[in-house]
């Protein structure tokens, strides 16, 4: 087996058991106010980190098998780049602003700094060194940022709903919507210009691959 099937693999096997854990301890505190277990699910799917991390878990377990039909999209170097740039977001955006916020302990605290610190690194390790960059194009900053700005909007939709935010940036019922676009386009513009980042160094990366030897 290759070395695709075997980083591929533990990759794989983190997200899903940081997801895993990070599920069990948001059902864990949902049943303890005495809510139904669909509450979990609903709250579980309420946050960007962990949709973030469950695309990145889907990725790399296809990056370790041979997959058919729909799932080979996840293959396309465009579309892990996405992902890549995406998990760079959760690591910046919680490390640097939300990370203040809050003194998670024990396990809580596990969940949390493998969902954030840990996933990044090994999603973005994976993108640098097994996925080709050759295809990558300027424009796909664009296309990368409609995963924020889908969520953003999602996120203001459920909460016009329910009154329950995700992040305290984009909290409408707090901030009104002037102050979560401000805050919005601030975040996406961020996003942008790790993408940027991202592609520069990608095209950098396969212009160094290509290069003759002496």
């Amino acid at each position: 087996m290759n070395r695709y099937f075997w980083v591929g693999t533990l990759g794989a096997v983190v997200a899903w058991l940081s997801l895993a854990l990070q599920f069990y301890l948001t059902n864990a505190l949902v049943l303890s106010q005495g809510r139904p277990f669909m509450d979990s699910i609903f709250v579980f799917l309420l946050y960007y980190t962990v949709l973030a991390n469950l695309l990145s878990a889907i990725a790399l377990t296809v990056a370790a098998r041979t997959p058919t039909g729909g799932w080979r999209i996840f293959l396309r170097p465009v579309i892990f780049g996405g992902i890549a740039v995406g998990m760079a977001l959760v690591g910046i955006v919680y490390n640097l602003i939300l990370r203040q916020l809050w003194q998670p302990t024990g396990w809580t605290r596990v969940a949390d700094e493998l969902l954030h610190v840990v996933m990044p690194i090994v999603v973005i390790a994976y993108w640098w060194f097994f996925v080709p960059k050759s295809a990558l194009r300027w424009r796909h900053a664009l296309w990368w940022a409609l995963f924020p700005l889908i969520y953003v909007i999602y996120a203001l939709i459920r909460g016009a709903f329910s009154g329950v935010y995700p992040y305290p940036f984009i909290d409408a019922g707090a901030l009104g919507y002037a102050g979560v676009v401000k805050n919005g386009v601030g975040i996406l513009l961020a996003f942008l210009i790790v993408a940027l980042i991202f592609i520069a160094a990608g095209r950098w990366q396969n212009r160094a691959l290509q290069a003759p030897t002496h």
